[in-house]
């Protein structure tokens, strides 16, 4: 099972953290720090996985992790997953980033979060591995992305809608103003509003 996605950058800072067990959050500031620790002290040549820090879980899970450019890709896992094929699952994630983003980078990571949980969604649910076919995963976001500029240009279309009721109505309003008005005054002829009035008004 895995029981926490951890990206974060060269310097420590977070840019996702997903965690699929209940921690605090203060707890889970703890296991990004820890993590980072572990993870970004070790040299470039040697393998891809660890023992979890004593937050996470101890020597009964397991880091496994990539390193790409400013970005470290980590994933805690407990000991019934296999390190290869969560290797190859960061491998897809990562992949899955860069068709979304052409050319992902760590702003997008920053301004596009939600998009990115997105994506991971498609991935894993509940610590569960649930797709890790990239084409099957960027057809479903494309899907998602298509129904919510549907649903934006309903909405333009009510508001614009809308907005011009509320402009038709403004005529008879004004038109019965000027009627009480002109009846109020005594003027002998309140209906007798021409449009070049109305308008000048």
């Amino acid at each position: 099972m895995i029981k926490a996605i951890l990206i974060f950058n060269n310097h420590g800072k977070p840019r996702l953290s997903k965690f699929y067990q209940p921690y605090s959050e203060d707890t889970q500031q703890q296991i990004i720090r820890e993590t980072f620790h572990l993870v970004s002290k070790r040299d470039e040549n040697v393998c891809n996985f660890l023992e979890g820090g004593l937050l996470i879980g101890g020597s009964d899970n397991k880091l496994i992790y990539r390193h790409y450019a400013t970005l470290y890709f980590v994933f805690c896992v407990d000991s019934s997953e296999s390190e290869l094929g969560i290797l190859d699952l960061i491998q897809v994630f990562v992949e899955t980033l860069d068709k979304c983003f052409e050319n992902v980078c760590e702003l997008d990571l920053i301004f596009h979060v939600d998009k990115v949980h997105n994506i991971l969604a498609e991935m894993v649910m509940g610590g569960m591995v649930l797709e890790t076919n990239m084409n099957e995963i960027v057809t479903q976001i494309d899907a998602q992305n298509k129904l919510e500029k549907s649903e934006v240009k309903i909405m333009n279309v009510h508001i614009a809608t809308s907005s011009r009721k509320a402009n038709s109505l403004h005529w008879p309003i004004l038109y019965q103003s000027r009627f009480f008005s002109g009846w109020l005054s005594g003027s002998s002829s309140p209906c007798c509003i021409s449009c070049k009035e109305y308008e000048s008004s």
